[in-house]
């Protein structure tokens, strides 16, 4: 065995041995949701009652500022501006701020319906900067230091928050002194649009419902999601304001704020519909943001985490919580590495392989399923059986982005660019069409389809049949994921 083969069965094994036990950190997950999912039902519910009272007294309440970050949102703008004037609390304690950093029409359209709604006695403010420097975060920054708000509400400009949001949300938040946050559940308001708004919806679903939970649940580190939340003022203050020094300022501000002590409350039953990405270019620039965000998060906070009092296992989960997203680059490099593993150990290593398959993948792989099925029933009671038929594509998407989130893990990992990129919303009119900048990555993937293929093919030749099934996975996902991105970017 030479050094190339054996550097080979190494790395395959090490990236293996990764995916195994995140894998296996699924069903820890899974069994903290299933154990505490029915924790807070019944005190949420009295939590809120308690305090119907307190929304009768107008003079008695709270200045609460909803936040509405925007840039170049002229499809869907309108329609969360509102979405947020209807929400039910008194218009004199409601102050509406628009953070508004767009340089094309948007502006005014933002200007004509703050205009109206003023006329009809809302409270908005139309905040703009000179520059965008901190992107969303920027504009977060800025619009706090002219604010009113004692609690602040954020939606992004593809939400539709519900009337009742804050007479559900605001409660927890007077219950609980050292309460920071409180979030609300993702919803979908066109995941049947296609199949891949179906997957997405799924593996949103999987985040919300089962991750959200457990974690909230049981006391361990969760995020704020960047939206559909509603912060104490003094808790965004104490734990140093929004910062721009990474693409995933929430993420950032969430590990920030529950290190200095402050308490999250998941509001799962609260739901906030939202528009899916449409595109698969869109849905790779949301997730690409994601990635190199939760790594550039990952690289500021886990010293911070390791060196607080919090406990081992809470270290861990932060830990795990933090560089999920790595699991697309290993992912990535075990889709390049099976073919001149198996031409460089053709004899003598093939019950090793089996064993290896066997111990490491199908644990790997069941795990997240697992989640995704647990969601489901849980979720949709009534539903869930045809709902399930979503996982199948949702694996093939899950597949196909690795080598484009790979990259994102890379650049999070060790580069310094914090450069916001956000995701385009149609709002089902399309007044303008913002498109996404296309690079070299969708080539690769289509030529990594074939290299798969290929792979499958040898596999097949040399009776190799264990890995087959995830092989053709990755030809699957890398083809769809490829094919479609470069015909959306001809369109």
């Amino acid at each position: 065995m030479d050094l190339i083969s054996t550097l080979i069965l190494i790395l395959y094994t090490a990236c293996s041995l990764l995916l195994l036990l995140y894998g296996l950190n699924t069903y820890i997950i899974i069994h903290l949701f299933l154990r505490k999912r029915q924790a807070n039902v019944a005190s949420d519910a009295s939590t809120e009652a308690s305090f119907l009272d307190r929304f009768e007294n107008e003079d008695d309440l709270p200045v609460v500022t909803t936040q509405i970050p925007l840039y170049n949102e002229i499809n869907v703008a309108e329609r969360v501006i509102r979405a947020v004037s209807k929400i039910d609390y008194p218009q004199s304690r409601h102050e509406i701020q628009i953070l508004d950093d767009s340089d094309d029409d948007t502006c005014a359209l933002v200007d004509a319906v703050a205009a109206e709604l003023r006329d009809n006695g809302h409270w908005v403010e139309v905040f703009r900067r000179k520059n965008r420097i901190g992107y969303k975060a920027g504009a977060l920054e800025a619009g706090m230091t002219v604010c009113k708000g004692t609690f602040i509400a954020i939606f992004d400009s593809d939400f539709i928050p519900p009337a009742d949001f804050l007479r559900r949300s605001l409660p927890h938040l007077w219950a609980d002194e050292r309460c920071a946050l409180v979030q609300a559940r993702w919803d979908h308001i066109n995941q049947n649009e296609s199949w891949l708004t179906r997957a997405q919806a799924m593996g949103i679903d999987g985040h919300f419902v089962i991750e959200q939970t457990a974690r909230n649940r049981n006391g361990l580190f969760m995020n704020f999601c960047g939206t559909a939340g509603v912060w104490r003022r003094a808790a965004i203050e104490d734990a140093g304001n929004w910062q721009h020094d990474t693409i995933t300022e929430d993420l950032d501000l969430s590990y920030r704020a529950q290190l200095r002590g402050w308490r999250f409350h998941y509001l799962p039953s609260l739901l906030v519909p939202a528009e899916l990405p449409t595109t698969y270019s869109a849905f790779k620039s949301q997730q690409y943001r994601w990635a190199k965000g939760s790594m550039q998060t990952a690289r500021k906070m886990l010293p911070r985490v390791w060196r607080s009092s919090f406990s081992l296992f809470e270290k861990i989960q932060a830990t795990v919580h933090l560089t999920h997203y790595t699991l697309h680059l290993q992912m990535a490099i075990l889709s390049l590495l099976v073919l001149p593993l198996i031409l460089s150990h053709r004899e003598g290593i093939a019950l090793y392989r089996s064993t290896l398959f066997f111990i490491f993948l199908i644990p790997a792989a069941v795990g997240p399923s697992l989640g995704y099925l647990v969601c489901q029933y849980y979720a949709h009671p009534k539903e869930w059986k045809e709902r399930v038929l979503r996982l199948p594509y949702l694996l093939v998407v899950g597949f196909g982005i690795c080598l484009s989130n790979a990259k994102a893990v890379l650049e999070g990992l060790f580069g310094s660019d914090s450069t916001f990129v956000r995701t385009p919303k149609s709002g089902g009119k399309s007044v303008n069409h913002y498109a996404v900048k296309t690079n070299w990555v969708p080539r690769v993937e289509v030529m990594l389809a074939a290299y798969c293929a290929l792979t499958v093919t040898v596999l097949g030749y040399l009776g190799q049949f264990g890995l087959v099934p995830f092989v053709v996975i990755y030809a699957m996902g890398y083809g769809v994921v490829g094919a479609k991105s470069l015909s959306e970017a001809r369109a």
